[in-house]
């Protein structure tokens, strides 16, 4: 058989001389990964990764299965074995890259959690790669593998370095590289039997234009405030932030805070310094990261009034395929989706869930993208929300973008976290400037709140007297520390006054939330009582201004927070912030410690603290990250001995103890269940189903989802996908899922309505 006759591809139903023949294959994705490597520093190694990826395919075996036959035939392998022969020093970068284009990125070696690694990979494919010299073209076999990157240094193997920093750098590196693999390998695949390249377009607007838009959206709307709201000192220290941040575009890329009061315009101030920034020097995307699905929607929709549809990308979990295709149509939702595989995007809006995962990833679907981060402006909204558990790995990573992949890095807060390198915090990050001048002016002058502080020997205060005062307020907001004490309060509230009141919290669905808090402000902006009750979940990022707020005792980061949704425009000549001693506990882990560190600081201070004093923060996150490890999970040092796979199991952002995901018949769900129930009974794809009703689930306890299966409310329609029955009312249109926090002796039978 000639290297003519051996095909990458098949296309049922058509003729061979139609097939996408091998050696098409290689140089395509060679000529693809190598663009995408160029980002980095890394061309060549991707070029190389790219020719060698499929050379397994040169066997008969392999041919036979793509005639019809079925034949098991390894081949990722073989490329991977021959990086490895020809350099086992450099080799084991492209090894790990080509061994892992279908199943993902190994371990090196055994560890006690895994059996699948490399070594043995490579030691089985050592036959296989004899049998397939003969056929592979001596043009792909006889490459040579170049030097290391400069910041990799250009010599040695990738497991004998004795220095830490330099394991890591190569261990992220290899991800990097990966991915540039991984996306070139699917893109070229798309392309077999179609008319055009699918998952990648080119006339999307330039970074320049997109600054152009951004600024003049921003200036418009300062020109159509009326002149009395001009002048208004929010409008006024506003302008002051749009203006610094448009100052500093200039400076070189690195890492920058942005400090700024809620309620500061950051949103939009942010976004102009991050395109001019882009624009000045060759960047090629924008990323916003922000902590909350709660808060992704109402930014991302700015940002596309802003820079035009067709140019932001929203990737979160929570998505609402149908809503999204109401906002911007079929087409462009389509074209977003295949997008949202490799970020090939210039604004793109997503989680930190999504964005940190995908960096610490080993699965080939979520690695993809990962070399579309290069040479990007990141801003990380709400940074102070990183889990203290994960900061060593998170901050190398973030450093290293920085520092070698070309990344602008954006912290922004209200609180800024403690996160710059310091004594006795090397893993910190470096050279950080801060774009506002100076935070402690720029927070007096937007000072809007006096902020009530219980006083020593105040003791708790119970949910009826809470509600009592509450119900004095004819506008006010009250943040809880659990979602059970969220519902009980709401109901006495309502009791007490006679009139509805909102609930907000997680026992409600994504969609559910999001529809309460548009009815929350249609009513602050219509007029009429305005009585809101709701776990922390609204207090970063929500777009709500009220006179009065009340809050549980908790974390300084959670206070300042919460101060944001009081008296957020200014009008008042000062907004009250009440807070208060709960007789509940905050969860427990870091929202309860940051909570006796409040209690430390309450003390410290004399029973008041000035919030708009940055050294604070300094103080308040130094002692809540002296309270944790801050690599509880041990990534580093799975880093450092390659086990990619280990890594992307063990990084995970969220650990709330809320094990089990349910479906929740609220609103149009029932529908949506519906149709996904004909296409399993149809044996049709499922995927665009369940990510349709992503936007209708509730994470619960272990112990409550016992109870509810033991109830039989509970209906397992694909393994692990469990729907809550639509006969039991146990979804509640105000207060959710209704038992969704029982302890563990409920008894199921009250379940039963």
């Amino acid at each position: 058989m000639t290297a003519s006759e051996f095909y990458a591809h098949s296309l049922p139903g058509r003729p061979e001389s139609e097939w996408q023949r091998l050696e098409v294959h290689l140089h395509n994705v060679a000529t693809l990964a190598a663009g995408f490597g160029a980002a980095f520093g890394t061309e060549e190694w991707g070029r190389l990764a790219g020719l060698w990826h499929d050379v397994g395919k040169y066997q008969d075996e392999f041919q036979r299965r793509l005639r019809g036959e079925s034949v098991s035939v390894e081949h990722a392998g073989v490329g991977a074995r021959l990086a490895f022969e020809q350099d086992q020093g450099k080799g084991l970068a492209l090894a790990f890259a080509i061994a892992g284009h279908h199943g993902g990125l190994m371990n090196l070696q055994t560890t006690d959690t895994e059996t699948t690694h490399l070594v043995e990979r490579l030691r089985k494919n050592e036959r296989l790669l004899t049998g397939c010299r003969r056929d592979v073209p001596t043009w792909i076999m006889d490459c040579r593998i170049p030097d290391f990157p400069e910041f990799l240094e250009s010599y040695g193997s990738i497991r004998d370095r004795e220095k830490d920093t330099l394991r890591l750098r190569t261990e992220l590196w290899v991800r990097f590289l990966f991915s540039c693999l991984i996306d070139a390998d699917r893109l070229d695949t798309a392309t077999v039997g179609a008319a055009e390249q699918k998952g990648r377009c080119s006339d999307y607007a330039s970074i320049a234009e997109l600054h152009c838009r951004c600024d003049d959206f921003i200036d418009r709307l300062a020109e159509s405030l009326p002149s009395e709201r001009k002048d208004h000192p929010v409008n006024l220290a506003r302008a002051d932030i749009l203006h610094q941040c448009r100052q500093a575009a200039t400076r070189p890329p690195g890492v920058f805070t942005l400090t700024v009061p809620t309620g500061g315009g950051k949103t939009l101030s942010g976004m102009s310094f991050a395109l001019n920034h882009a624009k000045i020097h060759g960047l090629h995307r924008i990323i916003i990261v922000i902590p909350y699905t709660s808060i992704i929607e109402q930014n991302a929709a700015i940002y596309r009034e802003c820079l035009g549809k067709e140019s932001v990308l929203e990737h979160h979990s929570n998505l609402d395929p149908e809503k999204e295709r109401e906002q911007i149509g079929t087409e462009l939702m389509q074209r977003h989706q295949l997008a949202a595989e490799n970020w090939d995007v210039p604004v793109i809006v997503t989680t930190s869930v999504q964005f940190f995962e995908s960096l610490f990833a080993s699965q080939p679907s979520k690695a993809r993208k990962l070399h579309n981060i290069a040479r990007s402006v990141i801003i990380l909204d709400e940074v102070q929300t990183l889990p203290p558990g994960l900061l060593n790995p998170i901050l190398d990573v973030l450093n290293q973008l920085a520092t070698h992949y070309g990344c602008s890095v954006v912290l922004s807060t209200a609180t800024p976290p403690a996160l710059a390198a310091r004594e006795r915090f090397e893993q910190g990050l470096t050279n950080v400037h801060p774009i506002i001048s100076d935070a402690k002016v720029l927070a007096d002058a937007l000072q809007r709140v006096a902020i009530e502080w219980p006083q020593d020997g105040d003791g708790p205060l119970d949910l009826p007297e809470l509600a009592s005062q509450l119900a004095q307020q004819e506008r006010v907001l009250c943040v809880v520390h659990r979602r059970r004490d969220a519902r009980e309060l709401a109901q006495l509230l309502a009791g007490q006054t006679g009139e509805h009141v909102f609930h907000l919290s997680a026992l409600m669905c994504p969609a559910h939330r999001l529809k309460v808090i548009g009815d929350i402000r249609q009513r602050l902006d219509t007029g009429g009582p305005c009585r809101v009750v709701s776990t922390q979940l609204i207090e970063a990022g929500v777009d709500l201004d009220f006179p009065v707020v009340y809050r549980a005792l908790g974390g300084l980061d959670s206070i300042v927070q919460v101060a944001g949704r009081c008296n957020r425009e200014g009008w008042l000549a000062c907004g009250r912030v009440v807070l208060f001693r709960s007789v509940s506990k905050p969860p427990r882990g870091v929202p309860r410690t940051a909570l006796d560190i409040t209690e430390g600081l309450l003390k410290g201070k004399g029973g008041s603290i000035d919030t708009n004093d940055p050294t604070i923060f300094e103080d308040y996150f130094r002692r809540l990250y002296f309270n944790r490890v801050p690599d509880e999970k041990n990534i580093q040092a799975n880093r450092r001995a390659f086990n990619f796979a280990t890594v992307g199991r063990d990084f995970q952002m969220i650990e709330d103890g809320f094990t089990y995901t349910v479906f929740v018949p609220w609103a149009d769900a029932a529908d949506r269940i519906s149709r996904l129930r004909v296409a399993l009974e149809q044996d049709l794809p499922t995927r665009d189903h369940l990510r349709a009703l992503q936007p209708y689930t509730v994470s619960i306890y272990e112990r409550s989802f016992a109870t509810l299966q033991k109830a039989g409310v509970l209906e397992e329609i694909i393994p692990g996908i469990c729907v809550l029955s639509v006969i039991h009312s146990l979804y509640d249109d105000c207060y959710g899922l209704t038992d969704g926090d029982e302890p563990p002796n409920a008894n199921p039978e009250s379940l039963i309505c």
